[in-house]
């Protein structure tokens, strides 16, 4: 596994799995959301966005979290050796979204010149969140299909079955999900 794209709802997990793999392979780790957002939450253009994913991802390692399905999929999945999809509890991901705003922590996956603050657009987002699973989370696995129906796939629900993946995994020994 030199390439890996992690799917899941906000709050799932995705960022820090990614920096536990990132560790125990000894591979660089992409957040689109840092490669995407603008300061102060504002959205890129739709081809610069690309580029930088495209630049990003020209190595032959890299591990890639974020969803961005229609807008990014065809330039990771034909290059992807796994996809890890989180299916991260609703309530789970809700409430450590709201738990990461609250605590307002430093985040290597937040965009710079952005900051996450209890505000209408914070509401949306949680609608966002709440309703992943049904309104959103059936777009993003058809551009899946779509794009790459061959590539493995592998489901986690939960920390031990996280922990039990990456300790499969050569590298470091050490407990990586913290």
């Amino acid at each position: 596994m030199q390439r890996i794209v992690i799917l899941g709802n906000a709050g799932s997990g995705k960022s820090t799995l990614a920096r536990a793999l990132g560790k125990r392979l000894d591979l660089p780790v992409v957040h689109l959301d840092t490669l995407f957002w603008e300061p102060g939450w504002v959205e890129p253009d739709a081809e610069q966005f690309r580029l930088r994913v495209s630049e990003a991802i020209a190595t032959d390692a890299w591990i890639c979290e974020g969803n961005y399905a229609r807008r990014t999929f065809d330039l990771r999945l034909p290059r992807a050796d796994l996809i890890i999809w989180l299916d991260t509890p609703r309530l789970t991901c809700f409430t450590r979204v709201i738990l990461r705003s609250i605590m307002n922590r430093p985040r290597s996956d937040l965009p710079a010149g952005c900051t996450e603050k209890l505000d209408r657009a914070f509401l949306t987002f949680l609608n966002f969140v709440w309703n992943f699973d049904r309104g959103y989370r059936p777009g993003i696995d058809a551009v899946r299909q779509a794009i790459g129906p061959q590539i493995p796939t592998v489901h986690l629900r939960g920390r031990r079955q996280i922990e039990a993946f990456l300790g499969s995994l050569p590298g470091a020994p050490e407990a990586c999900f913290e």
